[in-house]
C-alpha cells in the first residue's frame, strides 16, 4: 500500500509506519476565523497558519475502516467507526500540520488509545453515518463523561468531479497537511507524521441541522456558508509520535 501511495505522493518519513487506516465519505467544512480568536487556544510553540491573513477552523465528519497497528489484522470491534474532528492549522520549524481541538469517535477503545497513547483530545460519542440516495446523513452526540456537550447533525454530498488541489490555493492550504501536532499533560509538543496520496477532492454541498462542535471552545461560527470539500476515500499510514525538537518517542 505504501509503495502505491509513493508513486504519486511525497517522500516517506523516517522509520517504519505504525498504523494504517482508510478514511471514507469525508466532508471538510471550513470557516475563516480571526487570528485573535484561535491564538489563545494554541500552544505558544506553534505558529498559527493563516491564508490571506485569516485563520481557519474546520469541522470534519467521516468514517474510518481498516484501522490497525502494523503487523496486526483488522478487528471487527476496533477497526471501523465514525469520527468527527474540529481542527485548525499550525506550523513549527517550517513543517505545516493539523492541530485538533477535539476528535469524537464511536469506539470507546479508540477513544482510550487516542487519549493515552497519542495525547489527542478524543471524546466518546453516539454516532451514525448513512448514505441515502447519494447523500450522507451524519449524526453525532458527544457522550463522554464530564466532557462539554457537542453535537452535529447534517447531510452532505459531492457535486462535482474529483481533482487535486493546486499549490497556493485555499484548497491546498486546508488539505495538504502530512502531520498532526498535539501536546501532553506536561505541555510538551509532539508530532505525528502521516502519508497518503494527494487528496481526491470534490466540491460539495451540505445542509446542517445542528452544529455545536465549536461551542466548547467558546467559538461562534460565522453566519456565512462554510467552504466545503468532499473526499470519497483515502488510504493512510501513520507514524508513532515524536517529541518536537528532540526526536524521542513516547
Amino acid at each position: 500500500m505504501v509503495t502505491e501511495m509513493n508513486q504519486q505522493s511525497r517522500p516517506l518519513p523516517d522509520g517504519r509506519w505504525a498504523m494504517s487506516m482508510c478514511w471514507h465519505d469525508l466532508l471538510f467544512m471550513h470557516w475563516p476565523v480571526h487570528v485573535d480568536v484561535l491564538r489563545p487556544l494554541i500552544p505558544p510553540e506553534l505558529a498559527l497558519d493563516t491564508f490571506d491573513r485569516q485563520a481557519w477552523i474546520g469541522v470534519v465528519p467521516f468514517r474510518m475502516s481498516g484501522v490497525r497497528p502494523r503487523y496486526v489484522p483488522t478487528l471487527p470491534w476496533m477497526s471501523a467507526f465514525p469520527e468527527l474532528n474540529v481542527r485548525t492549522y499550525v506550523t513549527i520549524e517550517d513543517k505545516p500540520g493539523v492541530w485538533f481541538f477535539s476528535l469524537d469517535a464511536a469506539n470507546p477503545l479508540a477513544v482510550w488509545i487516542g487519549r493515552w497513547t497519542f495525547h489527542l483530545p478524543y471524546y466518546a460519542a453516539r454516532m451514525s453515518l448513512m448514505e441515502v440516495n447519494g447523500r450522507f446523513q451524519y449524526d453525532s452526540t458527544r457522550t463522554h463523561r464530564k466532557a462539554p456537550p457537542a453535537n452535529f447533525v447534517g447531510r452532505y454530498r459531492p457535486i462535482g468531479d474529483v481533482y487535486c488541489a493546486e499549490k497556493g490555493t485555499i484548497d491546498y492550504f486546508l488539505t495538504d497537511r502530512y502531520c498532526l501536532y498535539t501536546s501532553d499533560r506536561t505541555g510538551r509538543i509532539w508530532c505525528g507524521d502521516i502519508h497518503h496520496r494527494p487528496w481526491p477532492l470534490q466540491p460539495a454541498e451540505a445542509e446542517t441541522q445542528s452544529n455545536t462542535m465549536t461551542a466548547p471552545l467558546g467559538i461562534d461560527l460565522p453566519k456565512t456558508a462554510p467552504l466545503l470539500h468532499f473526499a470519497e476515500r483515502l488510504d493512510v499510514v501513520a507514524w508513532a509520535l515524536k517529541q518536537v525538537g528532540t526526536g524521542h518517542e513516547p
